[in-house]
């Protein structure tokens, strides 16, 4: 399924796409994170807004 931007909320706000520039910008800036470090964690635990963010919590122990 592509990411069809005239339709924002619900699944769009719960994943993340790393391969969208401006989805890795604004993730990034919300988590506290660089971009790559965003990927990192997405490849690590997948694109569920509130896994990636978990999995960043639990590293900056």
């Amino acid at each position: 399924m592509s990411d069809d931007k005239t339709k924002s909320g619900g699944q769009d706000r719960s994943r993340i796409n790393v391969h969208e520039e401006y989805e890795l910008r604004d993730w990034s800036k919300k988590f506290g994170v660089s971009p790559d470090e965003l990927k990192q964690a997405v490849a690590a635990v997948g694109t569920k807004a509130d896994d990636v963010q978990a999995h960043l919590k639990g590293r900056q122990r």
